[in-house]
């Protein structure tokens, strides 16, 4: 089945950061610090919050509450429903993070989050790009672990639907480095382990952010106008073979299942617009 992609909203600026959250979909506009909630019902988009301090990636807790990567703070935040903001973490070992990317939520209530630096690395205060998780403690406080030791630009990131492996999108500008799609397994204590590399972008732009279906297959947000196979939403199997690709618009930066049956894929772009289409797959409610 080919997924044909329309425009529902935009252009903004630049979106990122698309899910669902049981009615309509949350993405962000980066530069314009805001996160903005299309309806499907009635085609309305509207600012859901501003002042987001360039929020990118999006996720929902185990309680549907909202946790945002807040790059231009430099800290993973979650919002309430009456506008409170809770920095959930912002250093590690004391030093400030770099700029948290994107993240997701695990059935334990765990947040596991990617803190490249794209730009100018010399804003840098840590020496690396890694992945982190955030453990619930007592007291609605957080401890912070590192979990990737080998990544040099970790952009999006997904668990499989039975948690047992983190898949992470490494992603260095193109052409220099390597641009990946890793497969971590997930050890009974949260650690990694050695990582699989199940596919190579060479040299053209890799995947920035990704889901997975109900069938464990991931859904990727990868490739650029500039070459190689084109903009794309690519989906793969989970030892990396290629399913399918359904070429979009312009560069996509991210994507989320949304819609009553979670059958529709909304897709986040470069160029600051809101797509979807219908598919064939089905996504999983805590990674819509």
């Amino acid at each position: 089945m080919a997924w044909t992609f329309e425009r529902v909203a935009g252009p903004y600026r630049f979106t990122e950061g698309p899910v669902w959250d049981g009615e309509a979909l949350l993405f962000t506009d980066i530069p314009a610090s805001r996160i903005m909630r299309y309806h499907p019902g009635d085609g309305t988009c509207v600012e859901f919050r501003t002042g987001t301090d360039a929020a990118n990636g999006l996720t929902l807790d185990r309680e549907g509450r909202l946790i945002a990567c807040s790059g231009g703070a430099r800290r993973v935040v979650r919002y309430a429903a009456d506008g409170a903001v809770t920095t959930l973490a912002d250093r590690y070992q004391g030093t400030r993070l770099n700029s948290p990317n994107d993240v997701v939520v695990d059935s334990r209530g765990r947040i596991w989050f990617t803190d490249p630096c794209y730009g100018d690395r010399s804003t840098m205060l840590l020496e690396h790009d890694s992945v982190y998780r955030l453990d619930p403690q007592a007291g609605d406080s957080w401890t912070i672990t590192r979990v990737t030791f080998d990544t040099t630009r970790p952009n999006g990131l997904v668990l499989s639907p039975d948690e047992r492996t983190l898949y992470v999108a490494e992603s260095p500008p193109a052409p220099a480095g390597k641009r990946e799609l890793r497969a971590y397994p997930v050890a009974a204590d949260g650690s990694l382990g050695a990582y699989r590399v199940l596919h190579d972008f060479g040299p053209d732009r890799g995947i920035d952010g990704m889901r997975v279906d109900r069938d464990g297959s991931i859904v990727a947000a990868c490739g650029w106008t500039r070459g190689g196979p084109g903009p794309r939403i690519a989906v793969f199997a989970p030892d990396g073979a290629v399913l399918a690709a359904h070429p979009v618009p312009d560069n996509p930066t991210n994507c989320a299942f949304g819609d009553a049956d979670l059958g529709t894929l909304y897709v986040t772009d470069s160029a600051g617009a809101l797509s979807r289409a219908r598919t064939d797959r089905r996504g999983l409610a805590r990674s819509a």
